[in-house]
């Protein structure tokens, strides 16, 4: 059995309480939280699960093979260390860091300790997203032009990140796993509306060695809330829409072409291709628990990640990168990093 134990009861710690208390070969030893009204809940809920304010408690049970980290940002680089530290294996929520530099940090320990080190980049274990990544590795799309982006709502502010770590970073880990690329360049606009608060809009471009240009808008300033990316390729087109009910994503067989052919020219350079539209059947169970069934995976046969900590440090580049350029009212910012998308 695998014994796990949870630090933070708050937006994102009840999801994995609950996913962790239903892995087969998992045993959901311990939740800490500051707050004594939610380890209360936490009791009724999960009786077996020993509950404290403190979470050196959990650090220092050698019962304990793992901790999930379920906090405010700031706060990850510290707990995740001291969990590493004290030999456990580690899952961590997104974005892993606030800096590049504790990210690099965290990977470097953990591998030395030889622990999992686990991102929570969730959208990777959609059945939606591995499926779009099914058919681009397939080459059905071709050459891939661009990815666009809408996720925005009127939305959870949040105190100590701004919308580009709350919302792009999706964008971000998305990216990474769809396109196996990492951006050697990006843009960025955007503001905050209320002194004193991070950015709570943000406008981002990215660009990528192989031509692919991404683009994503993000705010927590919308009067509804849409999840929507398109991708298109050279010979088909998705659509992914996350709030729909069914058929979240639609292939469609539809584009241009481009003729110089001196027979041709003079009629129409451009043609519009039109074909069919299909919507392939996605895997159904809850991506959170995929993602929790791989992490013990993960440990047992000592096997890497997917969303593991090279991918999170990529991720937490690119929240640097478009901070910056965001803050320098759209200035490019080249990104230098060593380590590559796989």
């Amino acid at each position: 059995m695998i014994n796990i134990g949870v630090i933070g009861y708050g937006y994102w710690g009840p999801n994995l309480v609950r996913n962790f208390a239903e892995v087969e070969g998992v045993t959901m030893a311990a939740v800490a939280d500051l707050d004594q009204k939610k380890l209360d809940v936490v009791k009724r809920r999960f009786p077996a699960a020993r509950v404290t304010t403190r979470f050196q408690d959990l650090l220092e049970d050698p019962s304990i093979d793992a901790i999930a980290i379920a906090t405010p940002v700031s706060t990850h680089f510290e707990f995740g260390m001291a969990a590493l530290k004290a030999g456990k294996h580690l899952w961590v929520e997104k974005p892993m860091t606030e800096t590049s530099l504790q990210a690099r940090k965290l990977v470097e320990e953990a591998a030395n300790r030889k622990r999992v080190l686990f991102v929570d980049h969730t959208f990777i274990y959609t059945g939606a997203v591995r499926k779009m990544g099914e058919v681009i590795g397939s080459g059905e799309l071709g050459r891939i032009y661009y990815y666009d982006s809408t996720r925005v709502n009127l939305g959870l502010f949040q105190r100590d990140v701004n919308v580009i770590a709350d919302l792009a970073v999706h964008d971000f880990s998305i990216l990474d796993y769809l396109l196996k690329e990492h951006p050697v360049a990006v843009s960025a606009s955007g503001t905050n509306h209320f002194p004193g608060t991070p950015e709570n809009l943000a406008y981002i471009t990215l660009f990528y060695e192989s031509g692919t240009i991404a683009h994503t808008n993000v705010s927590w300033l919308a009067p509804v809330k849409v999840r929507n990316i398109l991708l298109g390729g050279s010979k088909k087109m998705i659509i992914y829409d996350d709030l729909e009910p069914s058929e979240k994503v639609k292939v469609y067989d539809k584009g241009v072409n481009f003729t110089d052919d001196p027979k041709q020219i003079h009629e129409m350079r451009v043609t519009h291709r039109t074909g069919d539209m299909w919507a392939p059947k996605l895997a159904s169970t809850e991506a959170l628990r995929v993602g929790a069934d791989h992490f013990v995976d993960c440990i047992v046969n000592s096997k890497t990640p997917q969303t593991d900590g090279l991918l999170g440090e990529r991720v937490v580049e690119l929240i640097e990168a478009a901070t910056s350029s965001m803050r320098g009212k759209g200035e490019t910012v080249y990104i230098k990093s060593q380590r590559k998308a796989a």
